[in-house]
């Protein structure tokens, strides 16, 4: 009996299943993209210090051991992540020739990206409703917001971005790729690598996007609530100081809010066929690179407990340098 065409596709589609991918990249060998690549380098220098500094000032630091520095330090090594993941391999691929990636090296790519960025969606929902805890049932937050309390919220952000993360990872290694095998992006994500797949993936692209909606908008539902009520107190509030205080510490959580939800609804709130490989480089540039350089600028110049853990560290360290 004659195979059907379908059949014959999908069976020459497994024939020449990957292995390996080649990456475009973001960068041209001109000087001005050789600068453009030094700005980058020194950007993500710069983001993985910064995270890794505020990170030990509230390891260190015993005033900072409370729930919102403890989230905190999660969310600085979540931004730690695109530093290590994307930007060593783009850098080799712009100085050496052969942007080649196996297809183990591109799953992980996906796997991690998509975890640690999963996991800074709903940190920062946990985030919100500890502020919320915080100002507005100040009495009841040593009771709610106790050490196994937070110990399990972080435990289950992690486990639900891993699972995620699993899933679609599972799913894009397992789709068969035929003919070319360039990625026009200088990582891989899940967007670039269904344009190259031979098989069908309207309803897989289908549940990335109402996936990527409830895994969006439930979230940001909670920040909502939550900044909602938050409001509503510190207008209430007799003390100017109390208010500058909470207003200081709320701002600056929803300055990082807008940064992530901004970048993340343009690039998954969106049908695969409204993609353009530039502007999805574009707002990969931004989450992988600008953002983590700015979120713990944003939390130390606008917190004075982190300012006073760093003046004091400073300190020691002066002494110690004179003696």
């Amino acid at each position: 009996m004659k195979a059907q065409p379908s059949e014959e596709k999908e069976r020459r589609c497994n024939a020449t299943s990957a292995t390996e991918f080649v990456l475009l990249g973001l960068l041209k060998h001109t000087k001005v993209h050789t600068i453009f690549l030094a700005m980058i380098l020194l950007a993500s220098i710069t983001a993985f210090s910064g995270n890794a500094l505020l990170m030990f000032l509230i390891l260190m630091d015993f005033s900072l051991h409370t729930p919102m520095y403890f989230f905190l330090r999660q969310l600085a090594f979540m931004d730690m992540g695109p530093s290590l993941i994307v930007i060593p391999k783009m850098s080799m691929d712009f100085l050496i020739l052969g942007n080649t990636i196996s297809l183990a090296l591109c799953g992980t790519q996906i796997f991690l990206l998509l975890m640690m960025g999963g996991a800074e969606g709903l940190l920062l929902a946990v985030m919100s409703y500890d502020r919320y805890v915080a100002i507005c049932n100040p009495f009841q937050y040593p009771i709610l917001m106790n050490r196994k309390m937070c110990m399990s919220l972080a435990a289950a952000v992690w486990v639900c971005a891993t699972a995620n993360a699993s899933i679609h990872t599972a799913y894009t290694m397992h789709l068969p790729y035929c003919g070319s095998k360039d990625i026009d992006h200088f990582f891989c994500e899940v967007p670039a690598l269904l344009k190259l797949s031979c098989s069908d993936t309207s309803i897989y692209e289908t549940l990335v996007f109402m996936s990527s909606i409830v895994l969006l908008l439930i979230p940001f539902s909670i920040i909502l609530a939550s900044y909602t009520c938050i409001l509503s107190t510190v207008l209430r509030m007799k003390s100017a100081r109390g208010q500058q205080k909470a207003l200081a510490t709320c701002s600056s959580h929803l300055t990082v809010v807008g940064l992530y939800y901004g970048a993340t609804i343009f690039m998954y709130i969106r049908p695969n066929t409204c993609h353009s490989p530039e502007q999805d480089k574009m707002v990969a540039v931004f989450y992988t690179v600008v953002t983590p350089v700015l979120n713990p600028v944003i939390y130390s110049l606008r917190n004075r407990d982190v300012l006073r853990a760093l003046l004091k560290l400073a300190g020691k360290c002066t002494v110690l340098h004179q003696n």
